[in-house]
C-alpha cells in the first residue's frame, strides 16, 4: 500500500510538472530565457549604477532596484498571452472548456506570479550578498504588490485590445503616466502605485507611515483583483476573439 501511494504521488508530481512546463512554454512562447536574461541584466545594471553613483545601499534602494526587473518579467506573458493563444490556434479549443476562465488562464496567471515571486527571491538574495543585508521574504513580498498590479492591468488591456503589441504600447504610455502621477501628485500616499514602504518620509512617524502602507497595499490588491476579474470576463465573449 505504501509503495502504491508513493507511486501515485510520484505520478501526480510528474504530471503536475509537465502541466507547468507546458503552460509556461505557451505563456512565454519559448522566450522566457530571453526575458529572464533581460531582467537579470537590468537588475545588475541598476545595482552597479547605484553603487557607482554613491547611492545609499539600503532597503529603499534595493526596493527600487527590484521593482522594474520584476515588472519586465511579468509584462510579456500578460500582454502577449492571449495573442500567443490565437497565433497557436488553441484559443478555439480553450473556449470549449467549461469555466474556461478559471481552469486555464487563472491557473496560468498564478503560475506566472509564482515564478516571478521565486525569481524576485533570488534577486533579493543577490542583493543581500552584493549590496546590503535585507529581509529577503519581506522585500520580495512588498515588491510583488506593484508587480501584481501592473501584471493584472496588462492582462485586462490584452483582453480588450487582443493584440500584444497594442497592449504593450498602451502599457508603456500608462506606465509613464503612472510614474508622473506617483512623483508629482500622489507621492507617498495610499494611491501611489510605486510607493516604497522602506522610504519613510521625514515629516511622518513610523505609525502613520505604516498605516499609509497598509492602505496602499489594500488599494493595489483590490485594483489587481478587479483588473483580473474584468479580463477574465472579457475572455467569455467568444465572438470577439474567434
Amino acid at each position: 500500500m505504501e509503495t502504491k501511494n508513493k507511486s501515485r504521488l510520484a505520478n501526480t508530481l510528474h504530471l503536475l510538472w509537465k502541466l507547468v512546463r507546458y503552460n509556461m512554454r505557451i505563456i512565454f512562447a519559448n522566450r522566457f530565457i530571453w526575458f529572464f536574461l533581460a531582467s537579470l541584466g537590468f537588475f545588475i545594471f541598476i545595482s552597479i549604477n547605484s553603487t557607482l553613483n554613491g547611492d545609499n545601499l539600503d532597503e529603499e534602494m534595493v526596493y527600487y532596484t527590484l521593482i522594474f526587473p520584476g515588472i519586465l518579467l511579468v509584462f510579456y506573458p500578460m500582454s502577449f498571452g492571449i495573442q500567443n493563444d490565437v497565433d497557436a490556434g488553441i484559443l478555439e479549443i480553450l473556449f470549449g472548456i467549461p469555466d474556461y476562465r478559471y481552469k486555464v488562464w487563472l491557473v496560468r496567471m498564478i503560475l506566472v506570479f509564482i515564478l516571478v515571486f521565486l525569481i524576485m527571491c533570488v534577486y533579493s538574495f543577490l542583493a543581500t550578498i552584493f549590496l546590503t543585508r535585507i529581509n529577503i521574504l519581506e522585500m520580495t513580498y512588498q515588491v510583488m504588490y506593484p508587480i501584481l498590479f501592473i501584471g493584472c492591468l496588462s492582462f485586462m488591456f490584452s483582453s480588450l485590445i487582443k493584440n500584444g503589441y497594442g497592449t504593450m504600447a498602451v502599457m508603456v504610455i500608462l506606465g509613464v503616466i503612472l510614474m508622473i502621477i506617483s512623483e508629482d501628485l500622489v507621492e507617498n500616499t495610499q494611491w501611489d502605485v510605486f510607493l516604497n514602504p522602506f522610504n519613510i518620509p521625514r515629516n511622518l512617524n513610523e505609525t502613520i507611515w505604516e498605516g499609509i502602507t497598509v492602505k496602499n497595499r489594500v488599494f493595489l490588491s483590490v485594483s489587481s483583483l478587479i483588473f483580473l476579474l474584468y479580463g477574465l470576463f472579457n475572455l467569455q465573449k467568444r465572438e470577439r476573439f474567434i
